[in-house]
């Protein structure tokens, strides 16, 4: 059994190529239970690729991805097969995409699609899954009277908050996020954070925050990496790397903010 010191999940020299192109190139680091990590950078400098390769949706070219599952048995990614790739991002993993169409299941009711992923764990009590969706779309702040509707009539924030309850109700222990407020108007956007801050704390719960946006960062992330051109070029504590960044490419970034 592993020991409670050891990390969540790590990546040794993560490396995907996309032909000659490199998506993002050697990789590494260590992320702990119940830490955020904020991948930051512009766009095409591979943060997405990054995040893809560590959730296990994309293959690494060269270097590895290991993870520790509940059992405490590291597995490397790579070694994991469809059916265990699968069962993971139904239990222990959650995706945030940042059009909320992409993970919700846009045909089905509001609470067909938090009940879908208790169902793929084993729920079979109709009366228990609707009672534990009603309560999740509760903890998002979606009304309870809206869990028979479509997400199709919800507003862009309600469908980020219904996706985000979808991928909770199982209680990942590794949350992966693709730029969850970018698709989103900046009054929603703050509404959304607050309750992403208050959740990812609550639940105790590890995460790896793809963004271009450097406050988003600072709220939510306990420590953050700097890409560009595929590579890490800056690491460390979040607050630290925006209060003085000593790599020109992130001073440039946080300049940039400043500036606006």
């Amino acid at each position: 059994m592993s020991e409670p010191d050891e990390p969540l999940l790590n990546a040794d020299q993560a490396t995907h190529f996309y032909g000659r192109r490199v998506g993002c190139r050697e990789v590494s680091f260590n992320l702990w239970p119940g830490e955020v990590l904020a991948v930051v950078g512009e766009s095409g400098s591979g943060k997405t690729t990054l995040l893809n390769c560590l959730a296990a949706r994309l293959p690494t070219t060269t270097g590895a991805v290991c993870y520790r599952m509940r059992d405490g048995v590291t597995r490397d990614l790579a070694t994991l097969s469809e059916a265990e790739r699968r069962l993971l991002m139904r239990t222990d993993w959650g995706f945030v995409h940042q059009n909320p169409a992409d993970g919700l299941r846009m045909s089905v009711s509001a609470g067909a699609n938090v009940g879908e992923r208790l169902m793929a764990v084993g729920g079979r009590h109709y009366g228990r899954i609707r009672d534990t969706a009603v309560d999740w779309l509760q903890r998002v702040e979606v009304a309870a009277d809206r869990i028979d509707d479509n997400p199709r009539s919800f507003s862009g924030g309600m469908r980020q908050r219904l996706q985000i309850a979808r991928n909770l109700v199982t209680a990942p222990r590794l949350m992966f996020m693709d730029e969850p407020t970018g698709s989103l108007d900046v009054s929603v956007q703050a509404r959304l954070l607050d309750l992403l801050r208050r959740l990812v704390a609550d639940l105790d719960m590890a995460a790896i925050i793809v963004t271009h946006d450097l406050a988003v960062a600072r709220l939510l992330s306990h420590r953050m990496m700097v890409m560009k051109d595929g590579v890490v070029v800056e690491s460390g504590l979040t607050d630290r790397l925006l209060d003085d960044p000593r790599e020109p490419y992130t001073q440039l970034l946080v300049a940039s903010i400043l500036q606006v």
